[in-house]
């Protein structure tokens, strides 16, 4: 569980990262956010860092502002969640693994509140001390209950400062991790029945919210209750439906990770179109009508969905593999061989039905296809496990 108890508006511009494997989004896009924090005229809900049209460009971008896309999804999507957040009611963000639910999540709160790191991750394990707050026992053992033996969590620091909190994988969470939000989403207080006095109660400031996600893979681990549910709004996070859009997504992320890696070489074209069209393929998606090598000889039949996650985020993974192998191995770009060894780890794993589904994809989809990548892919299926 990641916490802060700074936010930029604390600190300042946020630092230029040093060999950061993962900087969070407002450090990653600090310049845009300074440019978009600049020119931002219009009205701001209480205690947003940003308006609504400068959150919404920074999330979808602004060709005339030099705000690059961060995201695939609807504008009308984009607007609903904002306008959710906006209303002081909870965003309740859901859909199949992969879809980019936590990154929107980031990218929301960093518009709404200029810091992204207030988040809590949901499992079997969390308490209610690791989300709301708890004690160093040291202190408390010498002092009592005080406030300078609390330890904030994420949820007493969102409330306290005005910020948004991520609870991701909110089904994970125990029922009573879960139900502990009622207060903190219809009242807007936490109880400290510990402490006396003004500290006794925590009472939200303007820009608190509760972003949550949930993956519909996970319905009955932890079923939410009608009342937690009562207090969010619900959008659903759609996988990508347009080919190019998912090509280019995945060229511009695997491009990002390889130059982060020390690989100057990037995935070339063909393989990239490869690694696309058999996701899109083994999780049902439309494939691209004509050209790249695809015709209706091998985009007709049906496959049989696999019960691994085939998300864009797993492609990006993927591709990823395939700059690193051919780099590290050989000093070479990535090959269709190689996208071959890298995505039997993504889709097989320990599931024999699907290793088998897998092979058939070579046999009745690839095969069929047209293009020197797409034999040199057929041919190298001798890799499978």
């Amino acid at each position: 569980m990641a916490t802060s108890s700074k936010s930029s508006k604390d600190t300042g511009a946020p630092q230029t990262p040093t060999q950061l494997q993962r900087p969070p989004a407002e450090i990653q896009y600090a310049a845009q956010l300074a440019r978009l924090q600049a020119q931002d005229k219009d009205p701001r809900p209480p205690g947003w860092a940003l308006g609504l049209k400068a959150a919404r460009a920074f999330i979808l971008g602004d060709a005339s502002l030099d705000i690059a896309p961060k995201i695939v999804a609807p504008v009308a999507s984009i607007e609903r969640m904002l306008v959710t957040l906006a209303t002081g009611r909870g965003l309740m963000l859901v859909g199949e693994p992969g879809t980019a639910k936590s990154m929107l999540s980031e990218l929301l709160a960093t518009a709404i509140s200029g810091i992204s790191t207030l988040t809590i991750q949901g499992g079997a394990s969390i308490t209610e001390d690791q989300i709301k707050y708890g004690w160093n026992y040291a202190l408390l053992i010498n002092e009592g209950p005080s406030p300078r033996a609390m330890v904030p969590a994420p949820l007493y620091l969102g409330m306290q400062k005005g910020q948004v909190v991520r609870f991701e994988e909110i089904t994970r969470a125990p029922l009573e991790v879960q139900d502990c939000l009622l207060g903190m989403l219809s009242d807007r207080v936490m109880a400290v029945p510990e402490l006396s006095g003004e500290h006794g109660m925590l009472y939200a400031r303007e820009g608190f919210n509760i972003i949550a996600t949930a993956n519909t893979r996970d319905r009955g681990v932890n079923e939410m209750s009608a009342a937690l549910k009562r207090r969010f709004d619900f959008e659903t996070v759609f996988p990508i439906l347009d080919f190019d859009r998912e090509l280019a997504l995945v060229q511009e992320s695997s491009t990002r990770l390889l130059a982060q890696s020390g690989i100057p070489k990037t995935i070339p074209a063909p393989v990239l179109e490869l690694l696309v069209s058999t996701f899109r393929d083994l999780r049902g998606a439309p494939a691209k009508e004509g050209g790249n090598g695809n015709n209706s000889n091998g985009g007709d039949a049906a496959m049989d969905r696999l019960t691994a996650v085939m998300s864009t985020a797993e492609a990006v993974n993927v591709a990823h593999a395939v700059g690193v192998r051919a780099w590290f191995l050989e000093q070479r770009e990535g090959s269709p061989a190689d996208l071959v060894d890298c995505i039997a780890g993504t889709v097989v794993k320990d599931s024999a039905d699907d290793r088998a589904k897998l092979r058939r994809y070579f046999e009745q989809k690839a095969a069929k296809r047209n293009g020197a990548h797409w034999r040199a892919y057929y041919e190298a299926r001798h890799r499978l496990p």
